[in-house]
């Protein structure tokens, strides 16, 4: 499921104030967008660079190429991870070839040819690899005292954050422009293995992986959002480092990236940087607009997948509008009605009629189109249909039962106390400050506190009658499966 942690407001006039943050904004010439946040609470600041490519770019025979990039740019880049520059391009050269002639006997069916040339092409490899200088990119930032180093890929961008101490943001310019030009992708194919076994722990042989990639293909029924960002098995094997070194040299540019800072800096040097060191690469190729959409869905969706090894798991899945959407503010405050030890659904659904272990209720805004969903861990012994009788009564409830005034002052103290503490994590504000960007525009984060001040009782109900309808729905059980008893014989 597609859930990003959003930042909830509290919906007084106090508040607003709090979530006014000094942000400046600028777009380079060549389409980088950079937002720099000032805070000197700590001697550090918290880097973002986000790539907008992921699986909703892909076209079919290519997903996981993001994902296998993702893995890729750590390898190192023309000055970076490698003691010799020349003999690093030959060798590539080398396993490229190997890898062709791969592809040439196994298309022929010729299974002697591709072990010979995969041993080859291994054998060059082991060569190749004695030139490297391994995670020299990593370690630069370790060595200057960098801290939650990390990278991810998601259906809509590729991330690679670090906190550093704030002496050392040139280093980030310098390591990051580097490698917005120049990254190598080396062990290509041997990486392409690695991908394909995480894919295979992960979703093939776990039973939640399938179930999430089945039921997600289920919602989505044109939208790329139906494209598992790993990739399909079929199309890891068959990604080439020709294929992926064309969706980086187009993609992987200054256009297409979002370049945040948070933390203790000065904005106009830090600016001065960000030109020196990006200012002059090219700004890269634009994705087409991705124009494609969902048809209205034809009737209620439903998955029921049965296993040994199964948790017993209940989901309910809504789409919902794009972020900006008003509608998005309301269904803000159902989350939290439904939400914790004190919502709803826990109280149904796990202290009365003792159905479920863990229960939640997610609001998950998107750029594109987003999600509501409840997501029930029932007990070993509990029937599914109660549970899904139970969580439909309340979603009725809301429908028809105006949410009470105490229950808005709590959702409303709760939003308030989460937006203080995450605004003092300047790791959450730089995420955060990313992702509504990408989404179309930093400000709908800053603003998400007045826009749900407006919801009123009258609109949750409008909302919950127009989202929570059966017709529109995709329903998903991971059920266990109980080994049936072998028949006795007749004596």
């Amino acid at each position: 499921m597609k859930k990003l942690l959003v930042l909830v407001a509290f919906l007084t006039a106090p508040i607003l104030a709090a979530v006014n943050l000094n942000v400046h904004k600028e777009v380079l010439t060549n389409g980088l967008t950079v937002l720099l946040y000032p805070n000197s609470q700590a001697p550090t600041v918290s880097c973002r660079l986000f790539y907008v490519t992921g699986s909703v770019h892909e076209v079919p025979g290519k997903s996981g190429l993001a994902h296998i990039l993702e893995h890729e740019l750590f390898k190192g880049t023309k000055k970076v991870g490698i003691q010799d520059s020349v003999a690093d391009e030959m060798y590539m050269r080398m396993e490229d070839m190997m890898q062709a002639y791969i592809r040439s006997a196994k298309n022929a069916g010729d299974t002697a040819s591709v072990r010979m040339f995969k041993a080859r092409h291994d054998s060059i490899l082991n060569i190749h690899r004695k030139l490297f200088v391994k995670d020299e990119l990593w370690s630069a930032y370790q060595a200057a005292g960098g801290s939650g180093l990390n990278a991810f890929t998601s259906d809509l961008m590729t991330a690679y954050i670090v906190t550093l101490p704030k002496n050392k943001i040139e280093l980030f310019m310098w390591l990051e422009s580097d490698r917005m030009q120049n990254a190598v992708l080396r062990e290509f194919y041997s990486e392409r293995d690695v991908v394909r076994e995480e894919r295979r722990m992960r979703y093939d042989d776990k039973p939640t992986g399938r179930y999430y990639e089945t039921l997600n293909s289920m919602i989505y029924e044109a939208f790329p959002y139906r494209v598992p960002t790993i990739g399909w098995p079929s199309d890891i094997e068959n990604l080439t480092r020709e294929m992926a070194e064309e969706h980086y040299r187009k993609y992987y540019k200054p256009r297409n990236a979002i370049l945040v800072l948070a933390g203790d800096l000065d904005t106009a040097s830090t600016m001065a940087l960000v030109k020196k060191y990006f200012g002059n690469i090219p700004s890269g190729d634009v994705f087409p607009p991705l124009t494609i959409r969902d048809p209205e869905q034809a009737g209620e969706k439903r998955l029921v997948v049965r296993r040994p090894d199964a948790p017993n798991l209940y989901t309910l899945v809504f789409k919902t509008p794009e972020v900006g959407d008003k509608i998005l503010y309301p269904l803000d405050i159902v989350e939290g009605v439904l939400n914790g030890r004190s919502g709803k659904l826990y109280k149904r659904l796990v202290e009365q009629e003792k159905l479920a272990v863990s229960v939640s209720a997610s609001n998950s805004p998107n750029k594109y189109v987003s999600e509501f969903s409840v997501q029930v861990s029932m007990r070993p012994d509990a029937d599914p249909a109660k549970v899904e009788a139970a969580v439909w009564d309340e979603l009725e409830k809301i429908k028809k039962e105006p949410v009470s005034a105490r229950e808005f002052q709590k959702v409303k103290n709760h939003a308030y106390a989460a937006l203080v503490r995450s605004l003092t994590d300047m790791e959450n504000v730089a995420t955060m400050l990313a992702y509504y960007e990408m989404f179309g525009d930093y400000k709908f984060f800053l603003n998400w506190a007045d826009e749900l001040d407006k919801v009123t009782a009258d609109d949750v109900q409008d909302v919950a009658k127009k989202t929570f309808v059966r017709e529109k729905s995709v329903t998903g059980m991971l059920l266990k499966e109980v080994p049936k008893e072998p028949a006795k014989s007749a004596n």
